[in-house]
């Protein structure tokens, strides 16, 4: 048998394997998904759980059943490229014939002091479940502070506001505005809904250091009871730790069939590719289908015929009532994109589940 190995249960992970399995499989393939949990987290709606509007339990989607897949559950430490091999913490390795690199991102703290140690995450389940228990232990009239003034920073923001209505939330953002990497009459409109329910943006804020109840724009400390990094990402250690050429960013270059140039039996997806996307779920479930397509037709033998992807837009919500898109060119502002965020939540769940 030939060992298919899918690091990462998340949105590429998953649609790799439908793609796989939905297009004539091999009968000489054995599909090897591993990820530290036993079920995909859906990360787009962390902030929720973050605040305390969702539960644990409604942002799992269990993994999809097949006779030719297996599970592996457990942390990678590890991939020898050379040996073909992913270790694992307290397994043996996982010898692969292909793989899939699909592990997705972690925080990045720029190197600032502190930050790391003192400020909640809402990049894992677990680091989501511990960011919930801080958040909702705050005494009545305490202080949040929201580290990053991009979507994620805005969701949580709104989302926490719903949640708890007698905090005191502040967004502290490096950029002129939230939003930044929207139209300003987005930004314009987040604002307006930040002032009608009492959340307050700050801009221009330099986090220098952050140390416990204090964060330091220069030498003002702005004194808080819990803060949340949403100040940006980066592919995860075992990516980062990989001895490969990659972006500024960190992301690993790879050729147009998302293989690795020198080890053409690696493809690699999502927030760990160098890709002309900013990361997220669907550009990682988008690539993955292409990649499946890919991967097929190197079996029958044909060359790989590539199509252009293109994104079907961004939408984020502001609590349960309002929210705000980009469609193409077109911005959204208001009840509509929040109905259809639930409605893509639905059909994401419907889909992998």
């Amino acid at each position: 048998m030939r060992k298919f190995v899918i690091l990462g249960g998340g949105y590429g992970g998953l649609a790799m394997i439908q793609g796989l399995v939905n297009g004539n499989l091999p009968a000489d393939v054995e599909i090897v998904l591993v990820d530290r949990m036993p079920f995909q987290g859906i990360k787009t709606e962390y902030y929720a759980l973050a605040a305390g509007t969702a539960s644990d339990f409604d942002l799992r989607i269990p993994f999809p059943h097949h006779s030719q897949l297996t599970k592996r559950y457990g942390e990678v430490t590890s991939i020898d490229l050379e040996k073909k091999l992913v270790r694992m913490e307290q397994d043996e390795p996982i010898e692969y014939d292909y793989l899939v690199i699909a592990l997705g991102c972690t925080d990045r703290y720029h190197g600032i002091p502190g930050a790391e140690e003192f400020t909640s995450s809402i990049q894992t389940f677990s680091s989501t479940r511990k960011t919930y228990q801080r958040l909702n232990d705050i005494k009545p009239y305490g202080q949040v502070h929201i580290i990053g003034g991009g979507l994620s920073g805005v969701e949580t923001a709104a989302e926490l506001r719903e949640s708890r209505p007698d905090l005191n939330i502040t967004i502290l953002d490096r950029g002129s505005r939230v939003l930044s990497a929207f139209p300003s009459t987005l930004s314009a409109y987040v604002e307006q809904w930040f002032r009608d329910h009492d959340v307050n943006t700050r801009s221009h804020i330099s986090v220098c250091r952050v140390e416990e109840g204090a964060v330091y724009n220069g030498d003002e400390a702005i004194y808080t009871d819990a803060a949340v990094w949403t100040g940006g990402i980066q592919p995860v250690k075992i990516v980062q730790d990989l001895d490969l050429p990659k972006d500024r960013g960190g992301r690993l270059l790879i050729n147009e069939y998302s293989q690795l140039p020198d080890y053409p039996e690696v493809f690699v997806i999502g927030d760990c590719a160098s890709i002309p996307f900013a990361p997220s779920a669907q550009a990682a479930g988008a690539q993955a289908e292409q990649v499946a397509e890919v991967i097929h037709a190197l079996w029958r033998g044909d060359t790989p015929k590539i199509h252009k992807i293109r994104l079907k837009g961004t939408l984020g919500s502001l609590g349960s009532k309002a929210g705000f898109g980009l469609m193409g060119k077109t911005s959204v502002k208001g009840r509509v994109p929040r109905i259809l965020k639930s409605g893509v939540l639905w059909l994401s769940k419907r889909h992998f589940g």
